[in-house]
């Protein structure tokens, strides 16, 4: 395995960078204060040409591998979460879905122009009383002669008031629980949609999250993602690759964790010397270390199984598991390390540790990815061949097809 950047990657790297490090971190105290998603960042987003960084050039994309997504995801999270966040639901949970499971008209119509950035995506499974208990949806979609009915709500939905398109989930026939369950595209001017954002969070407070509500919401059924009843499959897939740039992001939250400690015990003497001297300090920045090194050697494992076109549920679980625990734990010890000051927002350890908190949670808790990965190893669980596979990259130059 070979474990250095192509030259593309290293130019990829270098320009996310410069991007956070000059408009995105000396913004963000502000931004974050204010819950403000600037939208500008999704013009310059597109003008780097990262919206569909890894979706083929025939829809609109760069062409780059799965592990140039989690290279971006890195550095924008380097910077904040809410901008990877943004990313990871753009591209990771919707534009690679509707590469994986659409039709050639789907990906036509919606696919290609948020490649573009012309269009955003976003994704709506999480309802109210429904979060890792996917079967106790509440949503239902009724077929009425060539449409679907959707009526319903979601919440936890990262850009709710800013996307264009969602890929909705809903109950098509509720007595077949995880196989009566069937995936949307759902535009946001179809009559009857609207939705809410979510005020007072914790962290990822400049991110926009809330609510969706569907009130008698007529959607066409060419925009039946997949099969009716495949809905459980297709959410499984997305959260694959949702998990995985995650898990990237987790990796550019740790550096900025060591960024900034290194930084401040350069900076900061007690009893006579630099903090960076005692002993106990070293072993929380050296834990830092070994967090970040591990967790990026687990996401770019899943990146080449994703680049070779292979199934990567186990390996991504456990990228996004334990990058995301190590994550938590850097923020923590940088607080720690900054001492009165990481409680004060004058340094951003204190958004660190409030923005680390939701990916342990998200996308599979750190308890659901422990039971997943358990039964791996005494053998309850195993991975099937997907019937719709991601393609593996690099990608053929004609149409991508499904399966």
């Amino acid at each position: 395995m070979n474990f250095e950047f192509t030259e593309e990657q290293e130019m990829l790297r270098k320009m996310v960078r410069s991007f956070v490090d000059k408009e995105i971190i000396p913004n963000m105290k502000e931004w974050d204060e204010q819950g403000k998603f600037d939208p500008v960042i999704w013009k310059r987003l597109r003008d780097l040409d990262l919206m569909g960084v890894c979706i083929p050039e025939q829809y609109g994309g760069s062409g780059m591998d799965y592990n140039s997504l989690a290279i971006v995801c890195e550095e924008l999270e380097r910077g904040d979460t809410a901008f990877r966040t943004a990313v990871s639901v753009h591209i990771g949970l919707n534009s690679l879905t509707l590469l994986q499971w659409g039709t050639e008209e789907q990906k036509q119509k919606y696919l290609v122009p948020q490649a573009r950035g012309e269009k955003i995506g976003a994704f709506g499974l999480t309802e109210p009383g429904a979060g890792s208990d996917v079967a106790s949806l509440a949503t239902t979609a009724k077929r009425d002669g060539n449409d679907y009915i959707l009526n319903g709500s979601k919440t936890w939905i990262s850009l709710c008031d800013i996307a264009d398109h969602f890929i909705v989930f809903a109950y098509t026939d509720k007595e077949k629980k995880h196989h009566g369950i069937s995936a949307f595209i759902v535009e946001r001017t179809m009559p009857g949609f609207s939705s809410k954002a979510i005020k007072g969070k914790l962290g990822i407070r400049s991110g926009n999250t809330g609510e969706l509500f569907f009130d008698q919401v007529r959607v066409p059924k060419e925009n039946l993602l997949g099969q009716e009843g495949e809905g459980f499959k297709i959410a499984m897939a997305a959260l694959d690759n949702g998990r995985f740039t995650v898990a990237a992001g987790a990796v550019g939250q740790i550096m900025a964790c060591i960024e900034e400690s290194v930084n401040y015990c350069h900076e900061r003497k007690t009893f006579g010397k630099e903090i960076g001297k005692h002993q106990l300090v070293q072993q929380m920045i050296a834990n830092m270390e070994a967090g970040y090194q591990m967790s990026r050697l687990l996401v770019y494992r899943a990146g080449e199984l994703k680049n070779k076109g292979k199934r990567n549920t186990r390996e991504t679980s456990l990228a996004k598991w334990q990058a995301c625990d190590f994550a938590n734990k850097a923020a923590d010890d940088a607080v720690q390390i900054h001492g009165a000051y990481g409680f004060s927002s004058e340094y951003p350890v204190e958004r660190f540790l409030r923005n680390s908190k939701a990916p342990v949670i998200y996308e599979g808790t750190r308890e659901i990815h422990t039971i997943m990965q358990a039964e791996y190893v005494l053998g309850y669980r195993e991975d099937k061949v997907l019937n719709h596979a991601l393609p593996a990259w690099p990608f053929e130059t004609e149409t991508v097809k499904n399966g």
